[in-house]
């Protein structure tokens, strides 16, 4: 980071950039960056100072200070303990740095994390690239990056860091019951360069082999295929309830109602039926990567 004589913060990835943003939609990150935006102001002046002076204590500049405290900005980690120690606020603006790394993650990110964190059962299957949950972060970087419109650098850093975080899926005890299934192409596909790949596929066999994950392989030469119409998601809660999603069913929009689940569940049986076995899949796997 570095910053212009003028006090703004200026390019590599700065908190003054789009992506930081608060998403006018978001009504609980909304309410969570205003208060917080309160909080700081609050001390602030409790402290005796001015925006520009607090701002140059910071290392932030002046305007946003303001944007901050007046809830339209996301302040990052490094801002807040900045902050604290400036008006020595004994680690209360510390504090809030969990509050605002849960909604530095665009809502729907958010709203599918809390569910994988739910669910008992999730299965699902992946047609254009490996499935976000069994990505490395290189690979997941480099699907962010040939985004278009492309995402500014601080955009990439957020999306990927909610990407991250949802992996956290295969450390849950008890663990959840996770069923994937990876055309072929996905496996050949050199997202990222060859050595991305590479580690992508070490990441599958690793993940592969966990007790609560099956990986399956869609061969490309299947004359018979329930997937033609995109990728399926169907997450199962402990409650008997359940919800997913599909590319090419009901406009793509997630779904609750039992007779709508019934036929992506119903897709999703088909296709692991029609793909390799789970032992077969991680033995498919191994020959890619020795071929890569």
């Amino acid at each position: 980071m570095s910053v212009g004589g003028d006090g703004t913060e200026r390019g590599n990835g700065g908190a003054d950039e789009p992506g930081w943003d608060v998403d006018p939609d978001d009504e609980s990150g909304v309410a969570v960056v205003a208060a917080v935006g309160r909080q700081i102001k609050a001390w602030r002046e409790a402290a005796g100072l001015r925006a520009a002076e607090f701002g140059a204590a910071v290392g932030y500049g002046e305007d946003l200070v303001y944007k901050v405290e007046g809830g339209r900005r996301i302040p990052r980690p490094e801002f807040l303990d900045r902050a604290d120690d400036v008006v020595g606020a004994g680690g209360k603006l510390s504090a809030m740095k969990k509050d605002v790394a849960e909604v530095r993650y665009p809502k729907k990110v958010r709203d599918l994390t809390n569910m994988e964190a739910r669910a008992v059962e999730v299965g699902l299957y992946s047609n254009h690239n490996i499935h976000g949950l069994l990505q490395t972060p290189e690979y997941a970087r480099a699907l962010f990056e040939m985004r278009r419109p492309a995402y500014s650098e601080d955009e990439v850093e957020r999306v990927l860091a909610a990407r991250m975080a949802r992996r956290s899926i295969f450390e849950r005890s008890p663990a959840p019951a996770l069923s994937f299934v990876q055309e072929q192409v996905t496996l050949c596909r050199p997202i990222g360069g060859t050595m991305v790949l590479r580690r992508q596929l070490e990441r599958l066999l690793e993940v592969g082999k966990l007790r609560s994950v099956e990986i399956q392989v869609m061969p490309t030469s299947r004359e018979d295929h329930a997937g033609m119409g995109g990728g399926i998601e169907v997450l199962k809660f402990a409650d008997g309830t359940a919800v997913g999603r599909s590319e090419g069913a009901f406009a793509g929009r997630p779904v609750s109602d039992p007779k709508q689940l019934r036929i992506l569940e119903l897709r999703y049986g088909m296709i692991r039926a029609q793909a390799l076995a789970p032992r077969e899949s991680l033995a498919f796997i191994e020959q890619m990567l020795g071929e890569t």
